[in-house]
């Protein structure tokens, strides 16, 4: 027999570090080839990372919680046994890795698919549906365990009911372990590592504030009509297993301004002093989460259909919220939306993500009086606005670009059979 030494993989793309978020496997435990053994979070995703070979974990290298260079040891297998031990009756789990309510995308080696399935040797014996202190690896949210890490908290520690552990649970375990310890109640303040997607935001962030000369217009519309065709939408039969929200005709409707002026999809490269058109749309959709503002994308958005952009936008806002977003899907962004309306926020000026030329803001839809063929009328009324680098878009392109999709969102029907 030997022992084998499973180092950190670049799970992005040129990423340098990862965080160890949670180990699925402890010492002794059999391991197979391409069984899901750490999960990981690099300054873009939380993956999980398959193991290469088939042996017994001899040793964990690295501790929950630590950040790791790549290329650096972090789980040791001893392989090529003589004698294996026995295994447990097992019975194959088959789960689907895009869809809602499942576990995290694998992830190996940079690569990814969104919708991949897996399989998993499990106990035959299900397993309980509640746990107490002291249980090892409880199930949990990659968001509560980074809420735990952060926390300094050890889930096996935690009393939980129902199927995982949640948010509340691990709060309520922080101020009863403070309340025991101290007599006294929490303190006043929490103090949170800037690590992982918050750093990876804050410094792109800045960057992209103070390297692309950024210009913001707004318009304020009438969209009365695209919220009875979201209601029509969600009562045809086509659109009967997926959610139809607005975003969805804000979607449609930028990709109809870019299909319409194409230079909107564009960057700047300034290495090679060039302004660069793809040829796909790649429609970014930011997203507040538990980790962080991340902006995946939807890859050659305009050549879907309506059903599967309200499909794609669907599995997209649900898996960047569970924090199964993958490092493929937060790569090749080229224009994005984000929606502050879903806050209550009217309008906003957006920082660009950063090397995209455009970023459209979406405001809350409010009934407002509106001038309505010649008369004053309760209206469904919305502002949009629409960041720009002045560098790629001059003025004239930034209006034509966000009047075109007011038109769209104002009369749905009629613009979208004339594009």
């Amino acid at each position: 027999m030997s022992t084998e030494t499973f180092t950190l993989p670049d799970v992005g793309e040129g990423l340098t570090e990862a965080d160890i978020l949670a180990w699925h496997v402890a010492v002794g435990d059999e391991v197979a080839v391409n069984q899901v053994i750490v999960e990981v979070e690099t300054a873009k995703a939380a993956v999980e990372l398959p193991c290469p070979f088939a042996g017994t974990v001899a040793e964990l290298l690295v501790a929950e919680g630590e950040t790791v260079a790549v290329g650096s040891p972090i789980i040791a297998v001893t392989v090529g046994a003589d004698e294996p031990s026995p295994q447990p009756a097992t019975a194959e789990v088959e789960e689907a890795g895009g869809d809602a309510g499942s576990g995290s995308v694998l992830v190996g080696y940079g690569t990814s698919t969104a919708r991949t399935q897996r399989r998993r040797r499990r106990p035959a014996t299900p397993e309980p549906a509640a746990a107490s202190p002291g249980t090892r690896r409880p199930p949990a949210t990659p968001p509560v365990r980074m809420l735990a890490k952060e926390l300094g908290v050890d889930l096996a520690e935690v009393a939980f009911e129902g199927d995982r552990v949640r948010r509340e649970d691990v709060r309520r375990h922080v101020e009863a372990t403070t309340a025991a310890t101290t007599g006294a109640p929490p303190a006043d303040e929490r103090r949170v590592p800037i690590k992982g997607v918050r750093k990876a935001t804050a410094a792109a962030m800045t960057a992209s504030a103070f390297t692309a000369p950024h210009v913001t217009e707004f318009v304020t519309v009438d969209v009365t009509a695209m919220t009875e065709t979201v209601e029509r939408l969600k009562a045809h039969p086509a659109f009967a297993d997926v959610r139809v929200t607005p975003l969805l005709l804000v979607a449609r409707a930028l990709l109809s301004a870019v299909r319409h002026f194409p230079d909107i999809n564009a960057r700047w490269d300034e290495e090679n002093q060039e302004i660069v058109h793809p040829r796909a749309v790649n429609l970014g959709i930011a997203a507040a989460t538990p980790r962080g503002l991340l902006v995946p994308n939807i890859k050659d958005a305009a050549a879907l259909t309506l059903v599967d952009l309200a499909r794609s936008l669907a599995e997209l806002t649900t898996t960047a919220r569970e924090g199964r977003t993958t490092p493929e899907q937060m790569a090749g962004g080229t224009i994005t939306i984000t929606n502050v309306g879903v806050f209550g926020v009217d309008a906003a000026t957006p920082i660009l993500n950063p090397g995209e030329a455009a970023i459209l803001c979406f405001g809350a839809v409010r009934r407002r009086p509106w001038e309505y063929r010649g008369e004053v009328a309760l209206r469904e009324v919305t502002q949009l606005s629409l960041s720009f680098d002045h560098r790629l878009v001059d003025g004239e392109l930034g209006s034509r670009v966000l009047a075109r999709v007011a038109a769209v969102l104002a009369d749905p029907a009629g613009e979208l059979l004339l594009d």
